[in-house]
């Protein structure tokens, strides 16, 4: 793979990890139309590590603030949610790792998928904010919705944040609960990734910090740009690109 297409893929994974539109099913599309080949898993580790890295920078005061003040019960239960909510998706993911892997294979099927994740965006409109917290029983629902975004073409930070509003959880409260939630996920698909590496596959210098610069700074401007739109009640929007997307994958 040229640096090029590092460059692309890097892109790619940055900006699709947190804008509601399926990273995967993109990843999937850039594979199967644009012809580029899968990064394979050095390359994906740096790409995970990368947009790691903006979560950790842009929610920074959110993370100091939780683990400075630990000791206060409201910390304490919002990091107990967060663990709750993690749970759907390492079963989902230990258990049905194979079959997932198949679908990869099924462009058709990221189409649909990308489809489903549309009508639930625009769906999302609908959705009350009514000021509710997260509750034990909402972050099994909302962790239920994480797992099933590992089908590709289903986006994580839609289904979590469409289901937080769904819930009555306010469009800022959602956010910031998906994608503190998203650094277990994106850490463990790391680690998984990191041990499936082979010795001998090991990049030069250049090439790792073009993968993790790459998909570290579009993950920070896509965090930013997302929050933006959140606030100004345009969520929904993602949802028309993601239904224009899947049909044009479906039928091409």
């Amino acid at each position: 793979m040229d640096m090029l297409e590092i460059i692309i893929l890097g892109i790619i994974q940055g900006i699709t990890e947190f804008l509601p539109i399926s990273s995967s099913g993109h990843l999937v599309i850039a594979q199967n139309i644009l012809g580029i080949k899968s990064p394979g898993n050095t390359l994906e580790v740096l790409f995970h590590f990368g947009t790691l890295m903006s979560v950790a920078y842009v929610f920074f005061k959110d993370i100091k603030q939780i683990f400075l003040t630990m000791n206060e019960k409201n910390n304490q239960l919002f990091m107990f949610y967060l663990i709750i909510a993690t749970l759907p998706a390492i079963f989902a993911g230990l258990l049905l790792k194979d079959y997932f892997l198949k679908i990869f294979d099924n462009v058709h099927l990221v189409g649909i998928g990308l489809c489903l994740t549309g009508i639930l965006l625009i769906l999302s409109k609908r959705f009350k904010n009514n000021q509710k917290a997260i509750t034990f029983s909402s972050s099994i629902v909302i962790g239920i919705a994480q797992a099933i975004a590992i089908i590709p073409g289903i986006s994580r930070s839609g289904s979590t944040i469409s289901m937080c509003m769904y819930l009555g959880i306010p469009p800022k409260e959602a956010a910031r609960f998906s994608f503190l939630l998203s650094i277990p996920v994106i850490l463990g698909a790391s680690i998984l990734g990191f041990l499936e590496i082979e010795s001998n596959n090991i990049l030069n210098n250049l090439t790792l910090t073009v993968a993790i610069t790459t998909s570290f700074l579009t993950g920070v401007l896509a965090l930013k740009i997302l929050l933006k739109i959140l606030e100004a009640g345009r969520f929904y929007f993602f949802g028309f690109y993601c239904l224009i997307a899947g049909a044009s994958t479906i039928f091409i």
